[in-house]
């Protein structure tokens, strides 16, 4: 697969170029025999000055024997050997005939200036002599330096390689996802930079992110390899399919961004509803079918989005509207979206500002006995007024919270505040939710010891409620925390029951006290024969299994008369109150009333 890259990769800086490498080297070489030749040139001019000083040496006893009067001829060998001592001289001689060889010679005159007859002797070099003789160890040492050199010379070379080789994976690891061979997110946003600033007038600038619909249940099932593999048969195909003239990178995790330029938005959606199609069809990856859905946000410039910033953010809201409303589809950004992301920033701003300021209460619902005579608990239930918008419905806080990592400290507080108000009604239990979020928390069971401490509360008063997705994530981390809970007396509900994918299964694996029906089978009853057989066989399935059975949401008689005949122990809605601050339960219960109903507008 190859992908078009407006811009070509680099070329790696070359700090030792070849030509700098062999130029260093004939430089060492060079330098070497300099300094031999130099070295020996220094030696025989060396040499060649004591030959002179010697010489004149000589010169001088002959000067002194012809003061003297002495005949040259008649001087004995003690003379002749005294002045070859004084000059420093081997083996002078006189004699009157030039000598013959390599011996050096200096000649005598008489007082008329006429030559009657010459000294010689063997000429010494010392130095030379001496220098002669370490020939073959400076030899020996040159061809070393000559080796050793080419060695050098060949490890900075191969070190130039290599530094080569590592810029070029620098850049690789800067520009490219390792993985697919993709631009990643750094090159990707060159990309867009790059599209924005070439678009021609008129045409539309498109960015759209991909996302793999149902990749983790991948890596879990035929793991992560796998999932790798899928990555990069995901790329090849978009490789492939994509419209001409548009670049395509991997931009984080399994999400995929395209830009494109074309002549207006609609060709560009279009294009990506072919291509998510594409993708959607199955891989067939080491032997086995794989198959993946894919959601996609797009938003277009200048239409959506002047800057590439806006265009990101945009983008990603529209594939977020994607994944929440149409998994596998193709969603366009709409004004709408912003307005959403600007609310649930506010609210999460605010979120914070009230947590900080101690602005939320706990709201409780009362938890009858099936004939309606009695109050036997309260769920406890978060409520936020804002100053300027007033009653904010949880739905809304609850999700913000979770998506800003607030929810952990939102049901510390709720917990807190429902078992202090707790004390007020010794007769009942406190129903208290706790989120995904708490339960992968492993401070929790410390926390609600802690708690439970602190208020001299019997840990069999609190009910601590668990959704299925609250196990979904990591099943043996949330049954050691549950099994901790249950140990220290608390006792657990399984909320919104039947309305999972797995309830059965939860319920064989997990020590549950209660179930809690959801609305949703309650809200039919008298309505709908199936919806009585199932809550009849909800109601079975807990009998046998020794759990009590509370149904939410009753609000007719008939609900609850129905519900009672299939054998519901416990029941809650608003046929019986809403839920309203702790003084309105303090009421409820200081009253004693045989019905609860009317108690609670």
């Amino acid at each position: 697969m190859s992908v078009a890259v407006p811009h070509q990769r680099p070329p790696a800086r070359r700090l030792w170029t070849p030509r700098l490498v062999a130029t260093l080297g004939l430089f060492v070489l060079s330098a070497t025999f300099f300094c031999v030749i130099v070295g020996y040139a220094l030696v025989r001019q060396a040499d060649d000055r004591q030959g002179l000083e010697r010489r004149a040496a000589l010169l001088g006893a002959i000067e002194d024997i012809r003061n003297s009067g002495a005949d040259f001829s008649a001087l004995d060998a003690r003379h002749i050997k005294g002045m070859e001592r004084t000059a420093g001289l081997k083996d002078l001689r006189f004699e009157t005939e030039p000598a013959s060889g390599d011996r050096e010679v200096q000649s005598v005159l008489n007082g008329r200036g006429r030559i009657i007859g010459w000294f010689s002797w063997e000429p010494e070099h010392s130095m030379s002599n001496a220098l002669g003789q370490l020939k073959p160890l400076l030899l020996l040492t040159g061809a070393f330096l000559i080796v050793f050199a080419g060695i050098a010379l060949w490890q900075v070379r191969r070190a130039v390689r290599d530094l080569g080789h590592s810029e070029q994976l620098a850049w690789t690891l800067a520009y490219e996802d390792m993985l697919t061979g993709l631009p990643n997110h750094r090159k990707m946003i060159g990309l867009i930079d790059g599209v924005l600033a070439g678009r021609a007038e008129g045409d539309t600038a498109t960015l759209a992110f991909l996302d793999l619909d149902g990749l983790k249940d991948i890596n879990d099932a035929l793991g992560h390899r796998m999932g790798d593999e899928l990555l990069k048969a995901v790329a090849a195909r978009i490789g492939d399919i994509m419209p001409a003239g548009a670049f395509c990178g991997r931009f984080d995790g399994d999400e995929f961004a395209l830009v494109m330029i074309g002549p207006d938005m609609a060709s560009a959606e279009d294009a990506l509803v072919a291509l998510t199609g594409a993708l959607a069809r199955p891989f067939w990856i080491a032997g086995q079918v794989v198959q993946v859905g894919v959601s996609a946000g797009l938003a277009h410039a200048p239409q959506d989005a002047q800057t590439r910033d806006e265009l990101i953010r945009r983008a990603d809201l529209a594939l977020r509207a994607a994944k929440k409303k149409q998994r596998g589809g193709v969603v366009p950004f709409v004004p709408a979206l912003d307005v959403e992301f600007d609310d649930r920033r506010f609210l999460e701003r605010e979120l914070r500002r009230a947590l900080d300021d101690g602005a939320f209460d706990v709201h409780y619902q009362p938890i009858v006995s099936a004939d309606g005579t009695r109050i036997v608990g309260a769920e406890a239930l978060a409520r936020w007024t804002h100053p300027t918008r007033g009653a904010i419905p949880p739905i809304q806080f609850v999700a913000v919270a979770e998506h800003s990592g607030l929810m952990g400290q939102l049901g510390e507080f709720v917990l807190r505040r429902a078992l202090a108000d707790a004390r007020r009604w010794p007769g009942i239990y406190i129903g208290v939710n706790l989120s995904p979020m708490q339960v992968r928390d492993p401070g929790l069971v410390d926390f609600v010891t802690q708690v439970l401490a602190e208020n001299k509360l019997e840990p069999s008063r609190l009910m601590l409620e668990v959704t299925e997705g609250v196990l979904i994530d990591n099943p043996e981390e949330a049954k050691a925390r549950l099994d901790a809970l249950k140990a220290l007396g608390v006792r657990l509900a399984l909320d919104d029951f039947g309305t999972g994918y797995s309830s059965l299964t939860y319920l064989q694996r997990f020590n549950f006290d209660k179930l809690k029906i959801d609305r949703g089978f309650v809200a039919p009853l008298g309505r709908n024969a199936s919806s009585n057989a199932l809550v009849q066989a909800i109601v079975a399935l807990g009998r046998a299994l020794g759990l009590t059975l509370l149904a939410e949401g009753v609000e007719t008689e008939e609900q609850r008369v129905l519900l009672r005949l299939s054998g519901c122990e416990e029941m809650q809605g608003y046929l019986f109150a809403r839920p309203a601050g702790r003084e309105v339960l303090d009421r409820l219960l200081a009253e004693g009333a045989a019905d609860a109903r009317p108690a609670v507008a």
